[in-house]
């Protein structure tokens, strides 16, 4: 492992900082003390800031060189809500509130890397840091373009990491391609005619359209979708009825659907729809169809991934960088960066929970989990891969 040695040397600095965003965790558009802090350490290392960017991300920029070449390494501020069961120093002090997916480590580890990067500028052109809002279901990704991200920051590529639970620790993860899923959600109601439940003939029963249409539509995955083709349709609530003695009204189906491409999402959706007009139709009542589609998939670009291999490559060995990882059915806001520009988003390994101190929780160290905290040992390995990206994508003549 070849790790930057000044960024070693500032481990402590980066952990504290680190430590402090986990107790103060800030949820999505409300980043506002994470924002202040990251805003306030980027100009006292002599890097030009913008504030407020996607109402609170943060874009810090780093020049050297008569270079035009440019590119962006983004980490992610937000934090869940969610309790956290963690006894230690540094959990969360905001009650409902808790960094459980890493965010608060990867805003350490690019603040790591942009004090190397100020002080040594061991590059030609321009290092764009952009700490970006509200991931976490907010699409503060989104939000940052249509404010302008890539027009006021013109980049060739940008950059993206996520911690990852179950991989080894300070080991890295990609794969050419879909990574990560795109993230749907549906809400539908059956509109049927309420009845004694003693009289089911003299009203139209929801719940058993709801049934038929919830059946109906697992036949998509399994008969109308291409089998090579991965898609998740999954109902994770369903609502209906006040008493046992009356048939309702309505009934609501709510859920996600998962594909890594559009043209399977595309026929979901519509497939969706046509089943439950159909169904319900046949029994006498109607539908109200509510499909959104919030993040895309995360499909990483050939030519930045092979240069991303190589940058961690260099910092961790090539035995310890995992080039054809197993894609995730989770979602990433980073794929509306993607689909904008080239470039690449890789799992930093965060090992399986060995790293946390006395006090925490009985749970597993998982993503989205109360037990979680990331490990403070990635942070030089982030960091030093950052620097080793941005000096290799914009060398020195």
């Amino acid at each position: 492992m070849k790790l930057v040695e000044p960024i070693l040397a500032s481990l402590a600095e980066i952990q504290a900082i680190r430590r402090d965003l986990h107790a103060h965790p800030e949820l999505g558009y409300e980043e506002h003390r994470t924002a202040q802090i990251v805003a306030d350490r980027l100009e006292a290392w002599g890097i030009p800031v913008v504030r407020g960017l996607g109402v609170t991300g943060v874009v810090g920029i780093i020049k050297n060189g008569t270079s035009e070449r440019a590119i962006g390494l983004r980490a992610d501020m937000d934090a869940l809500p969610m309790q956290e069961i963690n006894g230690f120093a540094h959990a969360s002090t905001h009650a409902g509130k808790m960094h459980a997916c890493g965010h608060d480590g990867h805003t350490a580890m690019l603040l790591g890397a942009a004090h190397y990067l100020a002080q040594h500028r061991n590059f030609d052109g321009t290092v764009y840091l952009i700490f970006q809002p509200a991931e976490e279901g907010g699409g503060g990704g989104e939000r940052m373009i249509e404010d302008g991200l890539f027009e006021r920051f013109p980049m060739d590529a940008v950059y993206g990491m996520h911690n990852w639970p179950g991989i080894a620790e300070g080991t890295f993860a990609v794969v050419d391609g879909p990574m990560m899923a795109s993230s749907n959600e549906f809400r539908v109601t059956v509109r049927g005619k309420g009845a004694h439940a003693a009289q089911p003939h003299r009203g139209i029963d929801p719940i058993m359209v709801a049934v038929q249409i919830a059946q109906a539509w697992q036949t998509i995955i399994s008969r109308e979708k291409n089998p090579l083709l991965t898609a998740v349709l999954s109902i994770t609530q369903i609502h209906a009825g006040s008493a046992t003695n009356i048939i309702p009204d309505e009934a609501h189906l709510v859920g996600t659907v998962r594909t890594f491409t559009t043209e399977v999402l595309d026929l979901i959706e519509r497939r969706m729809q046509e089943m439950a007009d159909g169904i319900a139709a046949g029994f006498g009542a109607t539908i109200d169809f509510g499909f959104k589609r919030k993040y895309p998939p995360l499909v990483n670009h050939t030519e930045q991934t092979a240069f991303a291999i190589e940058a961690m490559r260099a910092v961790v060995g090539p035995d310890a960088v995992n080039v054809n990882v197993e894609p995730t059915m989770g979602a990433e806001d980073f794929a509306f960066m993607l689909q904008a520009k080239p470039g690449c988003y890789v799992f930093l390994g965060n090992g399986d929970g060995d790293h946390r101190t006395g006090g925490h929780g009985l749970g597993p160290c998982q993503l989205h989990n109360a037990s979680y905290d990331f490990n403070d040992n990635l942070l030089p390995i982030g960091a030093s891969y950052w620097v080793r990206l941005a000096e290799m994508s914009l060398p020195v003549a």
